[in-house]
């Protein structure tokens, strides 16, 4: 029925910040085993997508807004004050269409979706770079200062890393002001931990994690394509996905928050930055504790 004013809505703004909220209170989502986590990201976009939409009347006088907020209300439920001190609020970053100028506000967002002040850890997956191109921590830094502005802002305690072999996360470490308090290896790339990495880990205080994300867990397309399949007739490819964030704690089962840019929506509005460009609580294989973060040096500063 919301379709129509769905429709009108979007294409009236100029940028989407979309929040699933507690997906365990999604009954659908619950039921449902996704078989990649790909797939469970675009079944929480269309299923909130869908919801919202189905709530938007057909007014065609309706306010247009230039930031619109695609929420569920039933599925929205912030961390209870009284039992802040007990959870552990983790939270991966993946920044998929923009700079690094975008992380603050995907912590804000999260932070304000949970009803929490600060993330006590924040894992961001590497930034795509061009085909052919190795990442290099000349194009991580500043990705990584934004993290430690963050952590010296008391927004996130403590940050990490994503599928970094031993010899970049090592220069991260010795470059770095907040130290990688962890770093995810990918299950599919490794059976067993590689040794130069775990001794690494081991002497620096680094927790090793693993995880099963895909290299691009939600790409431009694919965003597109589940916008399409949600709103009909929508001019989908006019948007652009900035980041994702994905948060857990042990009550809360995931909470995806999304913000997409609209492509050359009106006049004054920059498309986002080209430059090419993070599992929440996953299994641990390594040894370190979250929360403390180091200065400058190498591994004996700690």
């Amino acid at each position: 029925m919301g379709t129509e004013g769905a429709r009108a809505l979007l294409e009236g703004a100029g940028r989407l910040t979309l929040q699933t909220g507690n997906l365990l209170n999604w009954g659908c989502l619950r039921k449902k085993c996704p078989a990649t986590p790909g797939e469970e990201v675009r079944d929480c976009i269309q299923k909130t997508l869908t919801e919202w939409s189905s709530k938007i009347g057909q007014d065609q006088n309706q306010e247009t807004l230039e930031v619109l907020e695609c929420t569920v209300a039933q599925a929205i439920e912030k961390i209870n004050p009284e039992e802040r001190d007990e959870l552990k609020v983790s939270a991966k970053l993946f920044v998929v269409g923009s700079n690094s100028s975008s992380i603050r506000d995907a912590v804000d967002l999260a932070c304000s979706a949970l009803g929490v002040a600060q993330l006590d850890s924040v894992i961001i997956a590497p930034p795509p770079v061009e085909d052919g191109t190795n990442l290099s921590l000349e194009y991580l830094q500043p990705y990584w200062k934004e993290l430690e502005n963050l952590v010296q802002n008391k927004k996130i305690v403590a940050i990490g890393t994503s599928d970094l072999d031993k010899t970049l996360l090592e220069q991260l470490y010795l470059w770095a002001q907040v130290k990688p308090s962890s770093n995810q290896v990918n299950l599919a790339s490794c059976c067993v931990m590689p040794p130069d990495l775990t001794a690494f880990a081991k002497e620096c205080d680094i927790q090793l994690l693993t995880h099963n994300d895909p290299k691009e867990l939600l790409c431009e397309a694919s965003f597109q394509e589940v916008l399409q399949e949600s709103i009909q007739n929508v001019k989908a490819n006019k948007w652009i996905p900035l980041w994702l964030l994905r948060a857990c704690t042990r009550r809360f089962l995931r909470v995806l928050a999304l913000t997409a840019l609209s492509r050359g929506a009106g006049p004054g509005r920059a498309e986002p930055p080209r430059n090419l460009v993070p599992s929440a609580g996953p299994g641990r294989a390594g040894g370190r504790k979250e929360g403390g973060q180091g200065g400058s040096g190498g591994c004996g500063g700690r």
